[in-house]
């Protein structure tokens, strides 16, 4: 199992909210009946890429393929550190990858495509509330048997349609990512985008990617400061079951 380490956040109160309607307003209970009444699966990867491919500046770092993310474990489905996305998000992706770029920023990307049977791995991890291995690294406030109620776990994902990716920033003169005054997959109020109670750098920082991303026409989620999806997506019904794997898009 990798080492982990805990990532230390300077508190201060300065900084003001920004207004909720820029964010996807996410309520989990009405997004998962919406996806009980709509929801249809598909194995048929035709219209995916690989990240590497479509955009070969970003840097991968697929947390669900290792055992460093609130799981554990290498999750389910993930055959291979790849991240795929659909063609439209990947050159909406390579769009911001271009501008950012620019300003001496690489993407990095932890997340993209995620596959259904990798959703259920989660909600089965969430229904055994005896496994804590990693309570203290991204949900030390939270008891577990509260994140499937809360939504911080459900059913269904939008990963799963192939237009939603989860990534941060890399300084290309630092050679480090850039600080967001808090951990990718933390459940809590300090990975709220407009979360206050970080330093101003740090919620710069994270305004740097939300308006680039903004920008190339993704929409943020208002709970998750790495996750966005393409705002219009080309399969907002369609629930993908094909593994993380180069196989999965090869001609």
């Amino acid at each position: 199992m990798r080492n982990v380490r805990e990532d230390c956040v300077v508190v201060i109160d300065t900084l003001q909210n920004i207004s909720p309607d820029l964010y996807e307003e996410w309520d989990p209970e009405n997004e998962l009946a919406a996806a009980e009444e709509t929801v249809n699966y598909s194995d048929d990867s035709s219209d995916f890429v690989l990240l590497s491919e479509a955009v070969p500046d970003a840097i991968l770092e697929i947390r669900y393929y290792s055992t460093y993310n609130f799981v554990g474990d290498r999750i389910e489905g993930y055959e291979e550190p790849v991240a795929l996305l659909t063609k439209e998000a990947a050159a909406a992706l390579l769009e911001v990858s271009e501008e950012l770029k620019e300003k001496g920023y690489r993407l990095k990307i932890y997340d993209a495509y995620r596959p259904q049977m990798a959703v259920t791995n989660f909600v089965e991890w969430a229904e055994d509330t005896d496994d804590t291995r990693m309570k203290e690294f991204f949900y030390p406030d939270l008891e577990k048997d509260v994140l499937f109620p809360q939504g911080y776990i459900a059913e269904h994902s939008g990963h799963s349609r192939g237009s939603t990716v989860d990534l941060t920033l890399f300084d290309m003169e630092t050679e480090k990512e850039l600080d967001m005054g808090g951990t990718f997959d933390f459940f809590g109020e300090l990975s709220h985008p407009d979360y206050k109670d970080i330093t101003e750098e740090q919620f710069n920082n994270r305004m740097i990617l939300r308006d680039a991303m903004l920008e190339h026409g993704f929409r943020p989620l208002e709970t998750e400061w790495w996750h966005f999806t393409l705002d219009d997506e080309p399969y907002p019904d369609t629930y993908f079951t094909f593994p993380v794997s180069s196989e999965s898009v090869s001609e």
